[in-house]
């Protein structure tokens, strides 16, 4: 309990950094933007990653704030990706707008099971 706020914040500073120099690029794939999609989708799959490790390996606490509410809390973006889907639908893009959203939703839980799944796996699981 003692440096909880700790762990978050230093898993922010990361998470946030780390997303800044993602999306600082502005990618595309024609007019679908790639960056925020990047983004969630890594940090679904850390997500996942990480809270199956803790709980198959009996990991502290610390590392669901650091690295689960920390890092990828802010490493992901939501209000990106709505702030994105916004201007796209804005500009009547609405198959684009759509496809982004889709794609972030979809392959970011996705990934959380894959992410799972690869833990079971190398722990023994199956």
């Amino acid at each position: 309990m003692r440096y909880d706020l700790l762990y978050v914040a230093v898993g922010a500073v990361i998470g946030a950094t780390a997303r800044y120099a993602i999306t600082n690029r502005t990618l595309f794939l024609g007019p679908l933007p790639l960056s925020v999609l990047v983004v969630n989708v890594a940090g679904s799959l850390i997500l996942g990653v990480t809270m199956a490790a803790v709980q198959r390996l009996g990991l502290g606490s610390g590392f669901v704030l650091l690295l689960g509410i920390g890092f990828c809390g802010s490493f992901t973006t939501m209000s990106s990706l709505a702030f994105e889907s916004a201007n796209l639908l804005g500009t009547g893009m609405f198959f684009t707008a759509a496809a982004d959203m889709a794609l972030n939703m979809g392959l970011s839980v996705l990934v959380i099971f894959l992410g799972r799944s690869a833990v079971l796996l190398l722990t023994g699981g199956g």
